[in-house]
């Protein structure tokens, strides 16, 4: 019974693996079909003959200009993330090292704003971003999501871990608040920052309601809010829209790869002491 438990525990991980890297598979395929193969019933697996048409429609259309939606949302999820970085783990260290009045209910209402449905505040966040003239620009993706309750609260679970010893030591050595941070704090806070870094790259780079309703521009365009373009009225191109999410997934699995280790440090350790 004890040898079929690894083989168990194999054939999930198998199966689970499967689950996952099956519709990648799909999208990367059918990303190098012609249109024709793509709109076969039923529908074929390999593509043949192999096409680079998808590819040639997104990088040669001048009407939907995809390399600028491209570059688009990597400036707009890049600033997002180190503001988010910034906003997060200065706000969490004041939560969880500093000592004030009303510092346990000012936690309970930043997290507090976890429960609220995200498109309940896009009309109050579009009517403050039109009047500071955002709309439009690039600069109304980046800024209003920065101030992340969710940074803060994991930050600041994965600040208490930290012994408080290490600050002491550094308070005896002459260390004021803003070098402990900065010298001690966030060089043993990296699984931590990698993590949210992650998580704040992907929800800036996936989003796709709050783009569609404050840019107007096609030059100004993200790719999740260009690539609805794509989509025709009554007919479906296939190729196309796989080659447009392909170049989407792209470097969303380099972050991930580059950042895993650091991702499983930080959430395995965020949660050890609050």
């Amino acid at each position: 019974m004890s040898k079929l438990r690894p083989v168990a525990r194999y054939a999930a991980l198998i199966l689970i693996t499967l689950i996952f890297v099956t519709p990648l598979v799909w999208m990367l395929l059918t990303s190098v079909k012609t249109y024709d193969v793509a709109q076969q019933d039923p529908p074929s697996w390999l593509p043949n003959p192999f096409s680079t048409y998808g590819y040639d429609q997104i990088l040669n259309n001048t009407a939907n200009p995809v390399l600028r939606w491209f570059l688009n949302s990597m400036l707009a999820a890049t600033l997002h993330t180190l503001l988010v970085l910034v906003t997060a783990s200065m706000a969490a260290y004041a939560l969880a090292r500093m000592r004030f009045r009303g510092r346990g209910l000012l936690f309970a209402l930043i997290v507090g704003t976890l429960f609220l449905p995200p498109t309940s505040l896009i009309i109050p966040n579009f009517i403050i971003a039109e009047r500071i003239n955002w709309i439009d620009t690039l600069t109304v993706v980046v800024v209003p999501g920065a101030a992340s309750a969710f940074g803060v609260f994991f930050l600041r679970q994965f600040f208490l871990s930290i012994p408080a010893e290490l600050e002491e030591a550094a308070v005896l050595d002459g260390a004021n608040q803003w070098q402990i941070f900065r010298q001690v704090l966030l060089p043993l806070s990296k699984p931590a920052l990698a993590t949210l870094a992650v998580l704040s790259f992907l929800t800036n780079w996936n989003d796709f309601l709050w783009p569609v309703y404050v840019l107007f521009s096609p030059e100004r365009l993200t790719l999740p809010a260009g690539l609805g373009l794509l989509q025709g009225a009554y007919v479906t191109d296939y190729p196309v829209i796989m080659a447009g999410a392909m170049l989407a997934s792209v470097p969303v699995l380099i972050l991930f790869v580059f950042a895993q280790r650091h991702v499983i440090q930080g959430v395995s350790r965020s949660g050890l002491k609050g």
